[in-house]
């Protein structure tokens, strides 16, 4: 992969981690509790796993569509 592919890729994934977790703080929603709130839709995670998920920024579009679900979110903001 070219250099500015992967800076490219890092920037896309510090966008994806902001995103996720400006949601989380909008809502005043910890990672405790967003355990808790996949669990309600039938999503199993552990507090480690959705803090390095969220921390690499890398991770799926399933797991973005969960977590908004989870939380409540009816809109994204990508600004």
């Amino acid at each position: 992969m070219a250099e500015t592919e992967t800076a490219d890729t890092a920037e896309w994934q510090a966008r994806a981690k902001g995103l996720l977790k400006a949601e989380l703080k909008r809502r005043n929603v910890t990672y405790a509790q967003l355990v808790e709130r996949l669990a309600a839709i039938g999503v199993k995670e552990t507090e480690p796993n959705i803090r390095n998920k969220i921390a690499r920024g890398g991770f799926t579009a399933v797991f973005l569509l969960q977590v908004m679900v989870a939380v409540g979110a009816k809109e994204v903001r990508l600004d």
